[in-house]
């Protein structure tokens, strides 16, 4: 299915078209996508309301994921000595950074190991430097392959939600050196706490193109609801039982 059906589809009933430029889409350019006036930089989108709701269901997921966390935890220490968790810096509401928390999947010596691997492969550096993602990446060990797959490295991210730097959805959490690639949308990504899911986990996920992402991301917010939340959510675990698009 089509990204803008998606949309559409996700959306409150308002027309995509309306919002977004289709030939600037078509261009590869974000500068004929219209701004939306009802961004506030001040507030996170969806204000009280969703953060409710975030914290509302993160509290029932960990209730009811406690024995598979419990279970991870105890399997990863069992096949591996390093650190439990991973906190990567990410950019979040209002250009704040924060430690995005996952459990490890890598090896320890993770960046030495991703350095000498890109200097060995141009070409797989040169898509590194664009899209920030490996399709066989050296770093990951064999079971953090397997908890990639099924995003089971991403349940530490419940603590992120809860203390208000995450969204059950929103846009993908990005590093710092990722929102040259926002371009006229950086507002948008800026105006939104970052989500453990979002329309980009549930379309495809590295099987989009980094623009497709950022026309997601956009879409989100000028289009944000409650209710688009609480179908999202939904999709996410059809699209994490499958795979779709994890690398």
């Amino acid at each position: 299915m089509g990204l803008f059906v998606k949309m559409r589809m996700l959306g409150p009933r308002r027309d995509f078209v309306a919002d977004c430029n289709t030939s600037a889409v078509v261009r590869g350019s974000l500068q004929g996508v219209p701004t939306d006036s009802s961004v506030n930089a001040s507030v996170p989108v969806g204000g009280m309301s969703k953060r409710m709701l975030d914290i509302f269901l993160a509290v029932i997921g960990i209730v009811l994921l406690s024995p598979l966390i419990l279970g991870l935890i105890v399997l990863l220490k069992l096949t591996d000595s390093g650190p439990l968790l991973y906190g990567h810096r990410r950019v979040g509401f209002g250009g704040r950074e924060f430690r995005c928390w996952k459990f490890r999947t890598m090896v320890v010596n993770g960046d030495e190991v991703l350095r000498q691997y890109l200097a060995k492969n141009p070409s797989i550096a040169a898509m590194w430097q664009e899209q920030h993602k490996l399709v066989d990446d050296p770093r990951v060990t064999p079971l953090g392959a397997i908890l990639r797959k099924l995003s089971l490295d991403e349940l530490p991210q419940l603590l992120n939600v809860l203390t208000g730097e995450m969204s059950l959805v929103g846009p993908r959490p990005v590093v710092q050196a990722e929102l040259d690639h926002y371009a006229s949308s950086i507002r948008h990504y800026l105006s939104a706490r970052p989500g453990l899911s979002g329309l980009w986990q549930i379309s495809g996920r590295s099987n989009t193109t980094y623009f497709e992402r950022v026309q997601m991301d956009r879409f989100y917010v000028m289009n944000w609801n409650l209710r688009m939340d609480l179908r999202i959510i939904l999709m996410t675990i059809p699209a994490v039982a499958m795979s779709r698009g994890a690398h």
